[in-house]
């Protein structure tokens, strides 16, 4: 897929607010510093389409972006940050799991994971309630340039052993990526393409 435009729609924070075009769309959601917004402007192959900041956290509406009037790109919150305070948290918390099992036309999330560091957590609880919740989601495994081959291969299968370990029995899908170098780009929208596909299809969109 070339992604030949990408432009702004809305933000909010009620999921009833949200656009009410029956069309697919991918939300993208991770820790407040995985690289989110870096890895969003790496996909649609532009620079400033989301805001990366210097400080972790600056994401925090639901953002609809429309890509090729096809489809929307959405970026959430980051959530486990810990100068966010307990009050915003709670809000966060409240609208992503709004989002996430009230949005009808949600194809697939994205769960980003940075590859340097050993499973957390927050994200493996996280990716516990998507499945509780049946929620289709994949992994990203974002920072990719910073590590050799052989170290993201032993990271990743480390990552998916943890998950199999716990409640899984089936790991999920996953891509490797890089925002700098655009490792991952034509799988990822690829994948995102052939999901577009079916849910043309399927008529998905008569169950909007």
């Amino acid at each position: 897929m070339k992604v030949k435009s990408a432009d702004f729609v809305m933000s909010n924070s009620n999921v009833t607010n949200c656009p009410k075009d029956p069309i697919a769309e991918y939300a993208f959601i991770g820790r407040s510093n995985v690289g989110k917004s870096s890895l969003i402007n790496m996909l649609t192959q532009r620079k400033s389409l989301a805001k990366t900041s210097g400080r972790p956290g600056k994401t925090q509406l639901i953002n609809h972006f429309k890509i090729n009037d096809d489809w929307f790109l959405v970026d959430l919150p980051g959530y486990g940050y810990a100068r966010v305070s307990k009050r915003d948290k709670k809000v966060f918390q409240k609208y992503i799991t709004d989002y996430f099992l009230e949005r009808r036309q949600l194809v697939c999330a994205f769960v980003l994971v940075d590859i340097r560091h050993e499973p957390q957590k927050v994200d493996l609880e996280f990716m516990e309630w998507m499945g509780e919740n049946q929620i289709p989601f994949s992994i990203i495994f974002t920072k990719a340039d910073k590590l050799k081959p052989n170290v993201i291969e032993k990271n990743v299968e480390q990552y998916i052993q943890q998950l199999l370990s716990s409640i899984w029995e089936e790991a999920p899908n996953y891509f490797i990526t890089s925002s700098s170098s655009g490792i991952g780009q034509e799988e990822v929208l690829g994948y995102i393409d052939g999901m577009n596909e079916n849910f043309k299809k399927n008529n998905w969109a008569d169950l909007i």
